[in-house]
C-alpha cells in the first residue's frame, strides 16, 4: 500500500472534516472522496479513531505552521498581527479548526479534544510572543493575544451565521482600532 493512498485519505478526511465535522463524516465517503480503495483506509487506518487522530492532527499542525509564518516575518509586531488579523480567510466556511469543539466524535475522545485545544493554545502563544515584542508583559501579552484569538473565532461564528464574509473584517477592524487606542493614564475616566 502506498503512502500516496494514505496521503489520499488523509487530505481527504481534512476536508470532510472541515465541512462536515468527524462525527458526521463516515469512512466510506472519506474513501470515495479520496479515489482510493476500501482496503487502503483499513491498512493505514484500523479505525474511525485512527483516521480522525492523523486528519485532526495534521490539521492543527498546518494551521499552527501557517500562522507562525504570518507571525514570525520579518516586520515590525504590529504589522505581523495585522497580517495574522487580516489574511483572507473563507470566513463564512468557518474555522476548520474551531468548528472541531462542537463536534461530538471529538468532545468524546480526550487525544483529539487535546489536539483541538493544543491549537488554541499554541495559536494565543504564538500571538502573545509578538505582543510581547511590543513591550507588553507576559500576562497582558496573553490576555491579548487570547482576544486576538477570540476575535477570528467570532468573526468565523458571525459570518457563517449571517452568511457576510465582512463580518470577519469587521471584527478584526474593531480589535486593531482597540489595540491602536491611545492609552489613558491610570485614573482618568
Amino acid at each position: 500500500m502506498s503512502t500516496d493512498a494514505r496521503e489520499s485519505l488523509l487530505r481527504a478526511a481534512q476536508q470532510l472534516y472541515a465541512a462536515n465535522g468527524v462525527a458526521a463524516t463516515t469512512p466510506r465517503q472519506v474513501i470515495e472522496r479520496s479515489g482510493v480503495g476500501h482496503g487502503s483506509l483499513y491498512h493505514h487506518f484500523p479505525s474511525k479513531r485512527d483516521l480522525a487522530l492523523a486528519a485532526v492532527g495534521r490539521s492543527v499542525d498546518e494551521a499552527l505552521a501557517s500562522s507562525s509564518d504570518a507571525l514570525n516575518a520579518h516586520t515590525e509586531p504590529r504589522a505581523r498581527i495585522a497580517a495574522y488579523l487580516e489574511r483572507p480567510r473563507e470566513a463564512t466556511s468557518g474555522c476548520r479548526i474551531g468548528r472541531l469543539t462542537a463536534d461530538p466524535f471529538v468532545a468524546a475522545d480526550e487525544e483529539l479534544s487535546a489536539s483541538v485545544a493544543r491549537y488554541f493554545l499554541d495559536l494565543i502563544g504564538l500571538v502573545a510572543d509578538v505582543f510581547e515584542e511590543q513591550g507588553l508583559d507576559g500576562g497582558v501579552a496573553r490576555d491579548r493575544a487570547t482576544a486576538a484569538v477570540a476575535v477570528i473565532q467570532g468573526g468565523y461564528v458571525l459570518s457563517r451565521a449571517t452568511g457576510d464574509e465582512e463580518m470577519m473584517r469587521a471584527a478584526v477592524r474593531g480589535f486593531l482600532g482597540l489595540v491602536d487606542a491611545p492609552q489613558r493614564p491610570e485614573g482618568d475616566s
